[in-house]
């Protein structure tokens, strides 16, 4: 692709699946790479191809500094404020996102994981038992998935369950594309007091929880711990709940997939991955600015240019997956780019795994007449937030 391509999207990035589980049309239309005019009237790039959009998050040429970000979305959210927060380590570059990785790594590790695995089945039972003794139907995101998630992050990070209302609500006001300017600054606040409250418990009374590292050393201060506990709550709480009740109305939109797990459990591991692949929550894409002249795959960028990879369109890439948009819970553990790559891989992707793979076995086991409570016309899709989903998930059995 040359400096001298069109223009096809502008005004930001489309955001409405015609269909649940697919990316928007108007970026499947797309080549793997072209022009895109953000909403500020930026010209940047959109990478839609896998191998393109693997190859620059793994390029130290590129920058995840929020410096050159441009908002994707013509709407006011909670990205207009990051730069005032410190400790995202999400948008920093080495060395100071080094140290962020650093501190934190050890506490989600696969044999941490391993140990929460007890803990986690024991959480997804209780929540099993309450929709059954509460009976159909049932909403499975209040019910199930968003009550799920947000105790395992709770317990994972040292936060008191009794504090979980004060965050999911601001936390899902974050992620909204609609919401009022005053309402993102307003729930923005609200979680910043909270995990500076946390982190000053945590600070005197130190317990075996990530709170507790991240307050535990030097190389973090305890501002930039407040913004690094705030990603870390509203990221691993939001994405693995959309991804338990996406997923499952995929499986419940694909009863023969369905039924290959019921039968062969064995398969959930595979299943996982090709679930977060075909569905890719993270909707939003990721962008990168090159800090120098790239030549890369026949692109040519310019120091200071911006580009935006498109995850979802990635990872349905027929270059890179045969069949792409059809969901195969037999195919095995293929590559995918759901948690990003590269240093800012997502650092709690062992945790979601595990909690995805936990989460639908339940289901599996104590619901074998699950099925859709509603046509699916009238279950509402989450085009309106940065990680997709549905809001409401109607199920009996």
């Amino acid at each position: 692709m040359t400096d001298d391509a069109t223009c096809p999207i502008s005004n930001g990035l489309p955001t409405l699946r015609e269909r649940p589980f697919d990316p928007p049309e108007a970026l499947r239309a797309q080549d793997p790479v072209s022009r895109m005019t953000f909403p500020d009237g930026y010209e940047g790039w959109l990478v839609t191809s896998y191998k393109l959009g693997r190859s620059i998050l793994s390029d130290k040429r590129f920058s995840s500094a929020p410096t050159n970000k441009h908002l994707a979305f013509p709407s006011n959210r909670a990205a207009d404020l990051e730069a005032d927060i410190p400790g995202l380590f999400e948008h920093m570059d080495p060395p100071d996102h080094t140290r962020f990785r650093r501190q934190l790594a050890g506490q989600f590790t696969l044999r941490r994981m391993r140990l929460l695995t007890p803990r986690i089945e024991e959480i997804t039972a209780h929540y099993a038992d309450a929709m059954l003794a509460k009976g159909a139907p049932a909403d499975l995101v209040a019910d199930y998935a968003v009550p799920v998630s947000s105790q395992v992050i709770c317990e994972l990070l040292g936060v008191p369950v009794a504090d979980r209302d004060r965050f999911e609500g601001d936390s899902e006001k974050l992620l909204s594309l609609d919401a009022e300017p005053q309402e993102v600054q307003q729930a923005l606040g609200d979680l910043v007091e909270l995990t500076g409250e946390l982190l000053a418990r945590k600070k005197a009374e130190p317990a075996d929880d990530v709170l507790s590292v991240l307050v535990s050393g030097e190389e973090i201060s305890l501002p930039e711990s407040v913004g690094a506990t705030l990603l870390l709550l509203v990221a691993g709480h939001e994405t693995t709940a959309n991804m338990l009740s996406l997923g499952t109305y995929a499986l419940l939109s694909n009863p023969d997939q369905m039924e290959r797990l019921r039968a062969d459990e064995s398969l959930m591991e595979g299943a996982v991955e090709e679930l977060l692949r075909y569905l890719t929550v993270v909707h939003v894409g990721v962008q990168r600015t090159a800090t120098e002249d790239v030549e890369l795959d026949g692109l040519s960028l310019r120091k200071g240019d911006t580009v935006l990879i498109h995850l979802p369109s990635a990872n349905r890439d027929p270059h890179q997956f045969p069949d792409p948009d059809r969901l195969d819970v037999t195919q095995g553990e293929i590559g995918h780019l759901t948690f990003s790559h590269g240093i800012h891989q997502c650092l709690g992707q062992q945790l979601a795994r595990l909690e995805l793979r936990i989460g639908y076995t339940t289901l599996l086991r104590r619901f074998p007449g699950l099925r859709l409570a509603a046509e699916p016309d009238e279950i509402p899709t989450r085009s309106d937030m940065t990680v997709y989903g549905v809001h409401r998930l109607p199920v009996a059995w």
